[in-house]
């Protein structure tokens, strides 16, 4: 396999999530190196965190296992258990199934840039973010509410 060109990997900006909920995490931007280099068991992804953004909103999976690794830059990880500061060479992991909602804040005044590895199991995978009114279904892919009434698609 040929060295992956990062500059011409596949690249997401924002989030899926619906408003206002979108909101922290509209300034992140990700570059799919897994997808760039052809991958399908699992995710890879090069991300970058601008001051005062969030990587996500905080959640859980209950089929995907994620990992990141801090490559520069200063977060918050914030987990049901609390705040801790990552830096440059600490990682985290979250094994599928645990339900500890978390999430990476970017509370410096420096960019933060981190891995992201993580299973694919779309088919099989929900999301359950316990600090709003919010979950994935895996059979739509949708954002519901709890109730299961679906958010207004983006």
């Amino acid at each position: 396999m040929p060295k992956i060109d990062i500059d011409k990997a596949p690249t997401r900006f924002g989030t899926a999530y619906p408003p206002p909920y979108d909101e922290p995490c509209r300034g992140r931007r990700r570059w799919q190196l897994g997808d760039a280099g052809g991958l399908s068991q699992f995710g890879v992804n090069l991300m970058r965190l601008p001051p005062g953004q969030w990587s996500s909103q905080r959640h859980w999976h209950t089929h995907e296992d994620e990992f990141v690794w801090i490559v520069e830059g200063e977060v918050v990880l914030v987990t049901d258990d609390g705040e801790q500061v990552l830096r440059a060479g600490d990682c985290a992991a979250f094994p599928a199934g645990a339900p500890d909602g978390h999430h990476l804040q970017n509370r410096s005044d420096r960019e933060a840039v981190l891995l992201e590895v993580g299973s694919r199991r779309p088919a099989e995978d929900a999301c359950d973010y316990p600090d709003l009114d919010m979950l994935t279904d895996p059979a739509t892919d949708l954002y519901l509410h709890r109730d299961g009434t679906p958010y207004p698609a983006k």
